[in-house]
């Protein structure tokens, strides 16, 4: 188990002019971990003002240990951490990801702390560049690496996406089920060419969003990651084509049924949504950080505006799988429905 710093100890080290090196994902300690249970008594504002700012701009991300109930000025400072737990068990959750990614923890926690002054596409970019540095980095590098080469995939015998329209309504369903729907180039270009046609018609008043087969959608084709020509030519794409900015723009008449294993990409669309109904035996998870990446379908946008930064962070940096029940609990579904 991690032994987290007592706020006394994280307030002096937070102070130190070597705070920088000493926790950071290159020279130092890839985790900043508080106990914020340990102490008695709590420092003065200007100490505590002091660690917000400090929090702010570690290159490296913080987790505070803390209790579901605290006094305000301890809820205050715990809003400036990256990560909130309840447990010595999630935080080592936590470490041990951020330990095994520490670059991309890193990029994740930089880029989600920033979201809250960001406009929708604004987010879209920010996480696109995120995304772009990290498919050049070591982490990337190493999981293509020990995925192998990329499958050759077999020419699809009928498009990815299946579009019905009626009165005043359009439903789209995905349509890969002997993929599991996994999100491939192919259908994020039919989803944008279906989502258009819902933007641009006045007539329709309500989306449906469904996928076929077992899953709703099990994430990226990874055979197809690691395939772009470069990353700056992936940013490029991202910025042209993204699934999330039709979504947004759609998002008052728009509602997505999901079901089975939701990951990636097929949470990360649906949540942009503003109704999501969920099968009760579905599940949700961000295996990026994992792979030495962000969640690139637009998920440090959605999902932060539906479960709040810590949350997001939490999922993205653990990879752990959310249950039905407690994605209603946090918001990140709006009812479970058989």
């Amino acid at each position: 188990m991690p032994s987290p710093l007592t706020l006394a100890d994280a307030i002096a080290r937070l102070q130190r002019p070597g705070v920088f090196e000493d926790f950071s994902a290159l020279t130092g300690e890839a985790l900043f971990a508080v106990d914020l249970g340990a102490d008695a008594a709590w420092p003065d504002e200007l100490a505590l003002a002091v660690a917000r700012e400090a929090l702010a701009e570690l290159p490296c991300p913080s987790v505070a240990l803390a209790p579901d109930l605290l006094e305000p000025a301890a809820e205050a400072l715990v809003g400036a951490f990256d990560v909130r737990v309840e447990t010595r068990v999630e935080l080592a959750e936590v470490e041990r990801a951020a330990r095994a990614q520490p670059l991309a923890a890193l990029a994740l926690v930089q880029l989600l702390r920033g979201a809250a002054g960001r406009s929708v596409h604004e987010g879209l970019v920010a996480e696109s560049w995120v995304y772009s540095v990290l498919q050049s980095g070591p982490e990337f590098g190493a999981w293509l690496a020990q995925r192998g080469p990329a499958r050759a995939s077999e020419p699809p015998d009928r498009p990815p996406v299946r579009v019905e329209r009626g009165e005043r309504r359009l439903e789209i369903t995905l349509d890969r089920a002997e993929k599991r729907n996994a999100y491939s180039s192919a259908m994020r270009d039919a989803l944008c060419a279906a989502l258009e046609v819902a933007v641009l018609d006045g007539d329709v008043e309500r989306l449906v969003l469904r996928g076929e087969g077992p899953v709703f959608c099990s994430g990226g084709d990874l055979d197809e990651f690691g395939t772009t020509p470069d990353p700056a030519t992936a940013h490029a794409v991202r910025s042209t084509r993204h699934p999330a900015r039709w979504l947004h723009a759609l998002e008052a008449r728009t509602e997505v049924f999901v079901h089975g294993a939701c990951v990636g990409a097929g949470i990360e669309l649906p949540a942009f949504a503003a109704r999501v109904v969920a099968r009760p035996g579905a599940w949700f998870q961000l295996p990026e950080l994992s792979m030495g990446l962000v969640p690139g379908a637009g998920g440090t946008v959605s999902l932060t505006r539906r479960v709040g930064r810590q949350r997001c962070a939490r999922l993205a940096l653990t990879g752990a799988r959310l249950d039905a029940p407690t994605a209603l609990e946090w918001g990140l579904v709006d009812e479970i429905a058989a």
